[in-house]
């Protein structure tokens, strides 16, 4: 008898234990992903890059990362629309403008703009103020319609066809003003004074020509002039050929101009500083691990000679690891306006055959350990002069005076002393 009232405890036991598992299976339940919706599959093929690939795992787990996959699949997604709204609404608790989600539009002009020499719209690249979220202009792109119309760096966007970005966020702000050729946007600026105004801007193809390139002679010196507008795949080996090219033209110096540069492909800067330095530190990136890599420079440079470097308010990410790496190494001296401060680096992933996401997957420091994110880089010598309509012409004082400082240190060893010797008044006249 008690044997038998033994094994019916103990199949009591095994029944509880069962239940528990079953409803403890259910409460916590995430439909498999061979039960999931293909648009549901499509959000949690989003969650799973971040997951995997974001450089803030803590920050995952301080917003429950897991929690927000389940509320997240738990919503009716039906539709693509339904699945990108589904995204954007799992990344808004990052806070990180610049962990998106892209839309195919937006996928596949991204990809053009790196890998391309064409764009299609308006020539803003907008970033956004991570303290009050107001979208803001990094730069205008040459020759682009928003430069013609006279919005510089530092102006807000308030509204796109009459849509408060606030509203629209940064990437459906960027999206909005994107488009066919010959179709136009209205847009609404207000200027860093306070100012606003509507301006109607009609898209067409801005050739970005990242590379350009000319030689600036006077009665006793020679010197290139070389301006990077962005980093694109091509960028590196059209560098490598303009050096070339001012060589043979027996150039005595460079000015870098990297005004209204706002970044593009980090490998492709990282590249650009190889052809200045030797043997240098040009970087140092953090990962989701905390392991800091190092990057440093080939032993042969492709020009050794003395430089001064332009950077502006439109100077941004790449840039900035160009502009802080040739300034940590002593490489070139830094002249202008404080940067944009961005230091943190992105990777685009496919998600799908025609959209993406890009993920915040590293910061940067540069050589001597100075994180730029949200501060910039402060220019050796700061110039207060208003910024010429086209950078690099014959009326371009930034330019002039860059040119000044270069011929100042053509026949001096101690680059760093003469530049803490040249009077105030001997530049920005």
């Amino acid at each position: 008898m008690n044997s038998s009232f033994n094994k019916i405890l103990i199949f009591k036991k095994w029944i509880i234990i069962m239940m528990i598992c079953i409803f403890s299976s259910n409460f916590f339940y995430i439909p498999s992903a061979h039960a999931l919706s293909d648009n549901k599959q499509f959000v949690l093929d989003a969650w799973t890059l971040v997951n995997e690939g974001y450089y803030d795992p803590e920050r995952l787990d301080e917003l429950q990362w897991k929690r927000i996959r389940q509320k997240t699949l738990q919503k009716q997604i039906e539709t693509s629309e339904e699945a990108y709204s589904a995204i954007e609404d799992m990344l808004k608790p990052l806070e990180d403008p610049f962990t998106r989600i892209l839309r195919p539009k937006d996928y596949e002009l991204l990809k053009t703009s790196n890998f391309g020499s064409e764009i299609n719209g308006v020539g803003l690249q907008l970033g956004e103020d991570e303290m009050t979220k107001e979208i803001k202009v990094i730069s205008t792109l040459a020759g682009s319609p928003a430069e013609e119309a006279g919005i510089i760096s530092g102006d807000q966007i308030d509204k796109v066809d009459g849509i408060s970005c606030s509203e629209l966020g940064l990437a459906n702000t960027a999206s909005k003003l994107r488009g066919e050729s010959g179709t136009k946007v209205l847009v609404q600026i207000k200027s860093m004074s306070d100012e606003t105004k509507e301006i109607d801007l009609e898209r067409r193809s801005v050739d970005l020509r990242p590379v350009r390139t000319k030689r600036l002679r006077d009665d006793s010196h020679t010197i290139g002039y070389l301006r990077i507008t962005q980093f694109s795949e091509s960028v590196p080996k059209k560098i490598e050929e303009a050096l070339q090219e001012l060589k043979d033209k027996d150039v005595e110096g460079v000015i870098l101009d990297l005004r209204n540069n706002s970044g593009g492909l980090v490998s492709s800067g990282i590249a650009v500083a190889d052809s200045f330095l030797s043997e240098k530190p040009i970087v140092e990136t953090k990962d989701r691990n905390g392991i800091k890599d190092a990057i440093i420079s080939q032993k042969n440079s492709s020009f050794d000679g003395p430089m001064v470097t332009l950077v502006n308010k439109g100077t941004a990410s790449a840039s900035e690891i160009l502009a802080g790496s040739l300034q940590d190494n002593n490489r070139s001296i830094l002249m202008g306006e404080q940067t944009y401060g961005k230091g943190l680096i992105q990777s685009l992933k496919s998600l799908g055959e025609d959209s993406g996401i890009a993920i915040t997957v590293a910061s940067y420091l540069t050589p001597q350990g100075n994180n730029i994110q949200g501060k910039g880089i402060i220019p050796d010598k700061i110039l207060g002069l208003p910024e010429a309509r086209e950078y690099g012409n014959s009326e371009d004082k930034w330019v002039k005076n860059a040119e000044i400082l270069l011929n100042a240190l053509f026949d001096e060893n101690d680059v760093e002393d003469k530049v803490n010797k040249l009077e105030s008044k001997d530049i920005e006249n």
